[in-house]
């Protein structure tokens, strides 16, 4: 007698399938405890303030409250928009954006291929070190750090001017000075720490590439051509397509702290604007409105940037 058997597959019943979550989540615990702080973070400060974009559309009223004031629609784009004010601030913004992107962006690679040619590790291990520290001082630290060496009585870069027989320049009342002052800080405090992302992708890298080439007579700079460089280009790729997105989020600390009156023609950012125009004299609207339409635009830029990348390069976030 010849018997049968049939095994059936399909989805398994919701008790089983509680009991399965549930066994997980005892088995996780502890990693779930190390990641319940940053899940706190995100839900705090970032997903809870996005019921605040409907303020965008009301005329906002403190006594009122959000859900009682009355509502104004587009009024406040239309204002931005229309506003004098409008094409400066969008202008100064991305200009700034942008030399931060060319100059900013290449400056962690450029400092990781470095690193990674140092074959002395106690070597590396120090200028990692150095080059990480200054990302964790604060921006009103670098501000000041840059006021007082582009002093023009006695800062460090006018003494040096001084000394080669050429004229003292009062750099911080200069509006052509500004972005070269903004993106030069922000190059020095931030390229070391963005070069983990670089180094950890290094890693990565099958070293017997680097054998099978030394073999065929390739030198390091070949090595660093054909193997370094497309090995960590998707993380190149993705780290590219975030900067651009945020091409119009310039900070506002760094910028409100170095800023003077007389640089306003190319210091006046959309998040400077924000705080003078909207938040100093009360119109919250008219703020949220400015920061929803920053938004939107940053948005528009990753769609653009990934769909550009996906279809030139193959890589891309999504």
């Amino acid at each position: 007698m010849q018997v049968s058997s049939r095994t059936t597959t399909g989805p398994l019943p919701s008790k089983t399938r509680d009991l399965t979550f549930v066994r997980k989540l005892k088995r996780d615990r502890y990693l779930l405890l190390l990641l319940l702080p940053c899940l706190l973070y995100y839900l705090v400060f970032k997903y809870t303030p996005i019921f605040g974009i409907v303020i965008a559309f009301k005329n906002y009223n403190l006594y009122k409250g959000v859900l009682e004031s009355d509502w104004a629609g587009l009024k406040y784009f239309q204002m931005f928009i229309s506003s004098r004010d409008f094409w400066p601030v969008i202008r100064n913004t991305f200009l700034l954006g942008l030399y931060k992107l060319v100059f900013g962006f290449p400056a962690p690679i450029i400092l990781a291929l470095m690193i990674n040619e140092v074959r002395k590790s106690f070597l590396k291990r120090f200028v990692q070190t150095v080059s990480y520290l200054p990302h964790f001082i604060s921006n009103v630290v670098v501000a000041g750090i840059a006021v007082t060496f582009l002093s023009p009585s006695g800062g460090i870069v006018n003494q040096i001017l001084e000394r080669s027989g050429l004229e003292r320049i009062n750099f911080l009342v200069e509006s052509s000075w500004f972005r070269t002052i903004y993106v030069s800080t922000d190059i020095w405090q931030h390229v070391g720490w963005g070069t983990i992302i670089y180094l950890a992708a290094l890693t990565a890298i099958d070293p017997q590439l680097y054998e099978a080439a030394r073999m065929d007579g390739a030198n390091r700079w070949k090595q660093m051509i054909h193997i370094t460089l497309p090995g960590i280009a998707p993380a190149i790729v993705i780290i590219l397509i975030l900067d651009i997105g945020k091409i119009l989020e310039i900070g506002f600390e760094k910028v409100y702290l170095l800023a003077t009156p007389a640089t306003y023609e190319t210091a006046d950012i959309i998040s400077t604007y924000v705080y003078r125009v909207g938040m100093a004299q009360g119109n919250y609207s008219y703020a949220t409105a400015i920061d929803l339409f920053t938004g939107v635009i940053s948005f528009i830029f990753i769609i653009a940037a990934n769909a550009f990348s996906r279809k030139v390069s193959g890589s891309s976030i999504w």
